[in-house]
């Protein structure tokens, strides 16, 4: 029988490996990894630790490596394993103890006795972490002087964002799920909050949504009735906003399983789209929209809060892959606008290339974001261009990066 928390440990072990070793995501991973795990605590717990191991891995590694005679592979299964108990010592506050008790069963000889001389040694020194990660050289390279301020927004995973189908009653849904508002129609309540089990999730009254996620079909404004084409639409937040603020919504994405999800969503609020599940780069519209929001496919780094994977699995490799395509979707998007209509360009990536180098290459006429438009503390840049990240609102809880631009046709 299995010592308690040692599954946890062992699920958690799995997800570092895949993400570590073999560049996959957690996300892509942990429907495996977890499976076997029957309680939602020990699921809970087995993400925990991956993603703090994750966050922090620079600052684990460091003591680590202060404490053997030779330096450990970077996979090393020792390595793996002492990074998962610092983590739970000094990120979950699990006692020395109890962390030795469920973390030595993942080893077995030599590398059982390392990792306990190791792991004891650094409780005896007292080690502890700085106050913010420490990011990937790599990362840190491409995110220049912004780095550091970014990284002291990753110290805590997120709050969890709530946007409400309707904005008027936001006081409403403020007293009842005892939250904060930033913007009409939004709600923030603190982190591990039980999702399904809220109040007015049943009757779909809202729907889980960062803030700076919720920011490009805020800036299209009402619908009025008029047509909008949400490219690249699953899992559906935007096309749920763009439809509970009266646009007529044709939803394309190229994934007919992720649109089941979103049709699921749309049920669950009473929210109509039309769905076309087709590659967006060989679809073409009977006729052009009022307005095209185009969230594009990016690596995502601007998520690193909730997806800490992303800050040792993405490089220059992956971000140019990404900006062709891009490229690619807003060369086709700019066609599909009627002339007075508005084209949004969104990435939730802090990398310039699919941002601000993207943005540069539409040809319509700029329709610059407002400062009035935006939650108070953001600010759009003197072009107009919006650019958010991790370190931005911190008094709130931050909330995650994100580049929008707007046009006009």
């Amino acid at each position: 029988m299995d010592i308690p928390g040692l599954p946890a440990r062992k699920a958690a072990l799995k997800l570092l490996d895949a993400v570590l070793r073999r560049g996959e995501t957690l996300d892509q991973v942990a429907s495996n990894a977890l499976q076997g795990l029957r309680s939602p605590a020990d699921r809970a717990l087995a993400r925990a630790l991956s993603g703090e191991v994750l966050r922090w891995l620079v600052d684990l590694d460091a003591p680590i490596d202060s404490a053997t005679r030779q330096i450990l592979p970077h996979d090393a299964k020792p390595r793996m394993v002492l990074r998962l108990m610092l983590a739970g010592w000094l990120r979950l506050d699990t006692p020395p103890h109890a962390v030795i008790a469920t973390g030595l069963p993942l080893l077995t000889g030599g590398p059982r006795r390392l990792a306990h001389g190791v792991f004891s040694t650094l409780v005896k020194r007292g080690v502890r972490l700085p106050a913010a990660p420490t990011l990937p050289e790599a990362v840190a390279a491409r995110w220049g002087e912004r780095g550091d301020c970014i990284a002291a927004g990753l110290a805590l995973p997120p709050p969890l964002d709530l946007t409400l189908r309707d904005p008027a009653e936001t006081a409403l849904w403020v007293e009842r799920l005892g939250g904060v508002s930033l913007l009409p129609g939004h709600v923030r309540l603190p982190r591990g909050t039980a999702i399904e089990d809220l109040p007015g999730f049943s009757e779909g009254a809202w729907w889980v949504q960062d803030l700076a996620a919720s920011l490009p079909a805020r800036l299209l404004g009402p619908g009025e009735g008029r047509r909008v084409l949400d490219l690249c639409a699953a899992p559906g937040g935007k096309s749920l906003q763009l439809a509970a603020a009266g646009w007529r919504v044709t939803a394309l994405d190229a994934s007919a399983k992720r649109l089941e999800r979103m049709q699921q969503n749309l049920a669950r609020t009473g929210l109509e789209a039309e769905m076309i599940a087709a590659d967006a780069l060989m679809w073409e519209p009977p006729a052009p929209f009022d307005a095209v929001l185009l969230d594009a496919p990016c690596t995502a780094t601007g998520t690193c809060r909730r997806h800490p994977d992303v800050l040792h699995r993405i490089g220059a490799r992956q971000i140019a892959e990404m900006a062709e395509l891009q490229a690619a979707l807003l060369s086709r998007s700019v066609t599909w606008v009627k002339p007075g209509g508005r084209l949004i360009y969104a990435t939730c990536s802090l990398e310039p290339a699919e941002g601000e180098g993207q943005a540069v290459t539409v040809g319509l006429t700029p329709d610059p974001i407002r400062a009035d438009e935006l939650p108070a503390g953001l600010a759009p840049a003197a072009n107009g261009w919006l650019r958010t990240d991790p370190a931005m609102l911190p008094e709130h809880g931050g909330l995650d990066g994100f580049f929008i631009a707007r046009w006009r046709a």
